[in-house]
């Protein structure tokens, strides 16, 4: 027993290696600035981030007062012996003695985290559907970062079904990219070095995701494009009552059935403009299809007009 659960521990460690991106000041800010009636009053928690390194941390404290924050707290994971924890309160900052690696899964992990009232961080990619499942176990608001393909998890896509849990305001190119340690290698053409010797990777496949209210998720969107006297370029589905939708902006005004739209119009979702009908099956409960042919990753959704 003691042997896998040195294995097991070895392993995470290894995977956590792999999720080491770390996120730009400026991009923190430029999300963070859609939400600050949320924190007045209010323990944040960084719950992997290393106070004295973190660009949360920074922006937290840079914005304490400003943002009326009651405390700041930030713990760290460290695979190879003693976790890091401190808490920003009053101008002051206190260590937190954690005996053991700063796992937010541990027992320490879990007990600060039972004092945030809002959980922001850029969490591992990894781990991240058990890091979203401990968060709405102790009823957390949240703003965490998280790769596009999350939003394709069924239980994330419920969530979203249920107005649990939204998107935040800037994805793919929003996020400019990550800091990237030492030994992770740069690739593809959007890499750079900053005027701080940083290193970036521009990955252009990630998101915000939170429960915290913002202006954006109430907008209407526009919608420029007619389904009658265009029926050609909207294929019906072999396996569904509803036509095919490649983009968001041509999301027709005029058809009141069952549009299959790609996981992306989520980004865009006004809960009062649209319903949320299926994720990604069809009537036969197999993936939705055109000529025989699987679409990728629709979203079956239909005008709130037409199931009012």
């Amino acid at each position: 027993m003691a042997r896998r659960a040195g294995q097991a521990h070895l392993h995470q460690a290894k995977v956590r290696k792999s999720d080491e991106f770390y996120t730009q000041l400026d991009d923190i800010a430029r999300e963070l600035m859609h939400y600050q009636q949320h924190f007045r009053n209010q323990v944040v928690l960084c719950n992997c981030d290393d106070f004295a390194q973190s660009n949360f941390a920074r922006y937290f404290i840079d914005h304490f007062d400003e943002l009326g924050l009651k405390r700041l707290i930030c713990s760290y994971y460290h695979a190879a012996g003693q976790g890091r924890a401190a808490c920003y309160e009053q101008g002051h900052i206190t260590n937190i003695t954690l005996q053991g690696d700063g796992d937010f899964l541990s027992a320490e992990g879990r007990a600060l985290l039972a004092q945030a009232d809002i959980v922001v961080t850029n969490p591992p990619f990894s781990l991240f559907r058990a890091y979203l499942n401990q968060l709405l176990e102790y009823h957390k608001k949240f703003l965490v970062i998280a790769n596009i393909n999350a939003i394709t998890y069924k239980e994330v896509f419920a969530l979203i079904a249920r107005q649990q849990v939204w998107l935040g305001v800037n994805m793919g190119r929003g996020i400019s990219g990550f800091i990237v340690p030492e030994h992770y290698e740069l690739y593809g053409r959007e890499t750079r070095v900053n005027e701080l010797g940083q290193r970036i990777v521009a990955s252009n496949n990630c998101l915000w995701l939170t429960n915290l209210d913002h202006q954006q998720r109430h907008a209407w969107l526009p919608l420029k494009q007619r389904y009658y006297g265009h029926e050609e370029l909207y294929p019906r589905y072999d396996n569904c009552d509803a036509i095919n939708v490649n983009r968001t902006a041509d999301i027709p005004s005029d058809y009141y059935g069952l549009m299959g739209v790609p996981i992306t119009f989520l980004h865009k979702f006004n809960p009062e403009q649209f319903e949320l009908v299926r994720f990604r099956k069809g009537d036969d409960g197999r993936d939705l299809k055109v000529a025989g042919k699987a679409t990728y990753f629709r979203i079956l959704i239909r005008h709130r007009a037409a199931s009012a």
